[in-house]
């Protein structure tokens, strides 16, 4: 018992490391249309339009005979992204720091996989510190995030 016990203590770096820090991660446990209807609504809601929408799973799949068995090897049952924008949030940002309209506009992608979807989305503070800007890059960010979790969290209400 004690062997497993100092296994699993040696494996938990290794599993809380997961996510990279610069990426917040939200399970669903709820299919990828689910998922994206309820994110996409919840950033409107909060006032980001939604200014692209790629389905990367089909466009991926469109490589299947090129790529053979290099082709999605972690079985993901879907790949979809928006890019959303908030034009009050890009002036602040703007006038904070001209440089950070790197991150405008921004984006979220989703991943399904065995009917659950993992919500990602690379947060701007990352590429925002040590800048003037990082304020306003800080409230767009906490915007954001509570968008995506009060998507999320409609995918559990149903």
């Amino acid at each position: 018992m004690r062997k497993y016990l100092i296994a699993l203590l040696l494996l938990l770096p290794a599993l809380v490391m997961a996510t990279p820090p610069g990426v917040l991660r939200l399970d669903a446990q709820a299919p990828l249309d689910v998922t994206y209807k309820a994110v996409y609504a919840a950033l409107e809601k909060a006032n980001f339009f939604v200014a692209l929408e790629v389905d990367l799973g089909a466009n991926l799949a469109n490589f299947g005979q090129r790529w053979g068995e290099e082709l999605n090897r972690n079985a993901l049952g879907g790949i979809r992204s928006m890019v959303v924008c908030n034009a009050w949030y890009a002036n602040q940002v703007s006038n904070a720091d001209p440089d950070l309209l790197a991150l405008c506009p921004l984006r979220v992608t989703l991943v399904e996989k065995d009917g659950f979807t993992r919500v990602l989305f690379a947060r701007p503070t990352v590429i925002a510190e040590g800048s003037p800007g990082i304020g306003v890059v800080q409230e767009l960010e906490d915007v954001v995030i509570a968008a995506l979790r009060a998507g999320v969290s409609a995918t559990e209400a149903r």
